[in-house]
């Protein structure tokens, strides 16, 4: 007898060795898992990150990868007993990490202006009352994600290899995706906030994989998290009665605290660099111009043709200015640039200024925090607290357990003024003659 294949393996950079089994190997292998090799995980961040060339694939991967070993530590007690069972949830959990990009629009998310409304795409799996009020709002790459699992073949390639659909995998991407059956039930309890905390939530494997990959391929410290120290000591907290939702030991809440430092500063020395940021504003020009012919299609088997190498191509057969300027590497240049908190970055004066002296002038604000209200209805992050010396386990409320964000509760604002390059020293000159101006 022939020896059988050895099980697939990927070797990462990141992770070192991701196992896969030939189940996973098939949806990994999928047209729609694969586009993303063709999107750069940070958009225009290889500008003033020449490193930072990695692609929403290597991400996706990397987020599975932790999906697995985040669900073996939250069900290391052995809660789901082994067997058939739990190896479907552990699937679907693996599977909702994988895909929960597959929705990303070409430069990630500097293209998203030109994604139709949610109406047209004809998302059955969303219940509708959740969706009603913004059927006719812009989609956003979540909503594609959705779409992609469950309206075209990457959904029959999913039930053909696992004892779950499409629709299960959707439903941890998405809180808007409705289920009529009770796979996410296991003894009373319902696994689906857990599962999907995992998924997207504030301590998520998304996060936690992106933080050190992009920390890694800019070369910017910032995110060099203690990943493996926070899935160790995951845990589950069963809320609201019969709701099993995600938590953390008390003994990681500074590897945790540290964790959302670091997204806060990646966010604001990164991901809004200056440069990155002004081509940013210059597609987002491009594409919303009066008359311009690209629109993100909302058929999917169209869509699945679109990627960075799709959307330059556009952006090279076209006479826009802004588009010239992209394909061209000659971005509007940085004249002024402010931090501090939302009522203080105020550039209204300096718009005028530059635009009574015939100056056009590109404006972005950009926002981080590392506190963020919850959403109303979504699961909630608990803290236990052991106590020792036979003393019984507290679940406390994230928010009540850590003082980070007591400690930067405020957001804070970049507010940015970029001129073409010609009108630099003149902008700068004009601003700083102005008094008051920063």
């Amino acid at each position: 007898m022939a020896p059988s294949p050895p099980p697939p393996e990927i070797r990462d950079p990141i992770h070192g060795v991701v196992s896969l089994d030939r189940a996973e190997l098939a949806v990994i292998d999928h047209p729609f898992v694969q586009r993303l090799r063709g999107i750069r995980q940070l958009g225009f961040s290889h500008l003033p990150f020449p490193g930072a060339t990695h692609t929403r694939y290597a991400h996706s991967l990397g987020a599975m990868h932790l999906g697995g070993a985040a669900f073996d530590a939250i069900f290391r007690d052995g809660l789901l007993g082994g067997g058939p069972r739990e190896a479907a949830l552990r699937h679907c959990l693996r599977l909702g990490a994988l895909c929960h990009d597959l929705g990303h629009a070409p430069f990630s998310h500097a293209s998203e202006f030109a994604m139709p409304p949610l109406g047209a795409l004809g998302i059955r799996a969303y219940d509708p009352a959740q969706v009603a009020g913004r059927l006719h709002e812009r989609a956003h790459h979540e909503d594609y994600t959705v779409a992609i699992l469950t309206e075209t073949s990457l959904g029959q390639r999913i039930a053909e290899h696992f004892p779950f659909t499409a629709r299960h995998v959707a439903a941890l991407v998405s809180p808007d995706v409705a289920l009529d059956d009770d796979f996410f039930i296991e003894d009373g309890i319902d696994l689906r906030p857990l599962l999907s905390q995992l998924v997207s939530s504030e301590l998520d494997v998304d996060r936690m994989d992106y933080l050190v990959r992009d920390s890694w391929f800019t070369g910017a410290r910032y995110g060099e998290v203690d990943t493996r120290w926070l899935i160790s000591n995951l845990s589950r907290h069963l809320a609201a009665g019969d709701q099993a939702m995600l938590a953390i030991d008390r003994r990681a809440i500074y590897a945790f605290d540290d964790f959302m430092i670091a997204r806060f500063h990646m966010f604001i020395m990164v991901y809004f660099h200056s440069k990155s940021v002004a081509y940013e504003e210059m597609l987002k020009r491009f594409v919303t111009e009066p008359g311009c012919p690209y629109q993100l299609p909302h058929d999917m088997d169209a869509y699945r043709a679109t990627d960075d190498a799709a959307l330059l191509g556009v952006l090279r057969q076209s006479d826009s200015p802004w588009a010239r300027r992209v394909v061209e590497l000659d971005p509007y240049r940085l004249a002024v640039e402010v931090h501090g908190t939302a009522d203080t970055v105020d550039l209204s004066a300096a718009r005028a200024l530059l635009a009574e002296a015939g100056i056009e002038a590109l404006f972005c604000e950009t926002r981080g925090a590392v506190f963020k209200p919850e959403k109303p209805g979504r699961p909630r992050l608990f803290v236990l607290d052991r106590g020792g010396l036979g003393t019984a386990t507290r679940a406390l409320p994230l928010h009540e357990a850590t003082e980070i964000f007591h400690r930067y509760r405020d957001a804070r604002a970049i507010a940015r003024l970029y001129v073409a390059g010609e009108h630099v020293a003149r902008a700068r000159e004009l601003l700083r003659a102005c008094e008051g101006t920063p």
